[in-house]
């Protein structure tokens, strides 16, 4: 069985700067597990690495796709897959890294999606709900049959919604203990999954941080910039944070410091959904900043420790 090392975590933990150095210590290469770093010209608002602080390690899944081309779990994986293939045919380890844990779910269990389990009249009866009264009527009638799957979803995220609300009127049941049912298939690989994680009110601090940085490097110019290239709010990659609630200012529908507040709020409501999905996932090695008094390199000796011990490197 193939060897994989993952290293997961909520926004802003400090997964870029701890995956390079885990990266020099055991020969890897870098899969990024992000539903938005995928898109190019969308680089301050997703966090994205600069080639230069790559250090020469290599990075996957990165700029690979237009803004206004679609992008899924299912074309996550058939990506990720032929990254991999690559990365084991060079003998070198693959760090999945990110904070999108259906990605690295559906990488590690290998999950078969098919996609003709579709009722197209129901799904446009949503989307024209969904257009007509809002996400938020979508994420009501999902929070009444799904109460999980709706807490785990954000009502702007009008596509997962659907697809969720779509999965319980096929097959009466509930997506949330469907991907429940998922996370006790047996690995693909033979994995050791890390979890960077720190005290709640460090990360929100962290988080407004983050974005303060951000809007200081020029995120509302990125979106304006986007929105000129044909750009808008139905797209995948518009529904990411920091986009639609920009573009909400932009379109007028917010003043700015009300975007900026919507935005903090959105990000810290995240990374507690982010934290939820990690705890809920089996054979997690938790990597407490605070336990190792937030030095990264006693961090990083522990990880290699574990990853001996589990015969991963070494």
């Amino acid at each position: 069985m193939q060897k994989m090392i993952i290293l997961a975590g909520p926004t802003a933990v400090g997964k870029t700067r701890l995956s390079i150095e885990l990266a020099k210590a055991v020969g890897g290469e870098i899969i990024s597990a992000d539903s938005m770093q995928v898109y190019r010209h969308m680089d301050i608002g997703t966090a994205k690495i600069k080639p230069g602080q790559m250090q020469g390690i290599p990075h996957h899944m990165i700029d690979i796709l237009e803004p206004w081309e679609p992008f899924n779990v299912v074309a996550f994986k058939e990506k990720c897959e032929r990254c991999l293939q690559d990365i084991y045919e060079k003998g070198h380890l693959p760090i999945v890294t990110g904070g999108t844990g259906f990605y690295i779910q559906a990488l590690l269990r290998d999950i078969n999606f098919t996609e003709n389990d579709e009722d197209m009249e129901y799904r446009d009866r949503l989307e024209k709900l969904a257009a007509e009264e809002g996400a938020d009527r979508l994420h009501e009638m999902l929070r009444e049959v799904d109460p999980d799957a709706a807490d785990a979803i954000h009502a702007n995220n009008i596509r997962r919604t659907i697809r969720a609300l779509e999965y319980f009127h096929l097959t009466g049941e509930q997506i949330s203990r469907h991907n429940e049912t998922e996370r006790e298939k047996p690995p693909a690989y033979d994995f050791c999954y890390f979890v960077l994680n720190d005290d709640r009110g460090r990360l929100y601090v962290q988080i407004e941080r983050r974005v303060d940085e951000m809007l200081a490097q020029g995120l509302a110019e990125e979106v304006r910039h986007l929105r000129d290239l044909g750009c808008h709010r139905e797209m995948v990659s518009m529904q990411g944070l920091g986009y639609k609630e920009i573009l909400a200012w932009l379109d007028g529908e917010a003043t700015y410091e009300q975007a900026v507040e919507l935005l903090k709020r959105d990000t810290r409501r995240f990374a507690k959904r982010q934290l939820t999905w990690f705890r809920r996932e089996k054979d997690c090695v938790w990597v407490n900043k605070k336990d190792f008094g937030y030095d990264e390199d006693r961090m990083l000796q522990f990880m290699l420790e574990e990853l001996k011990a589990r015969g991963i490197w070494g």
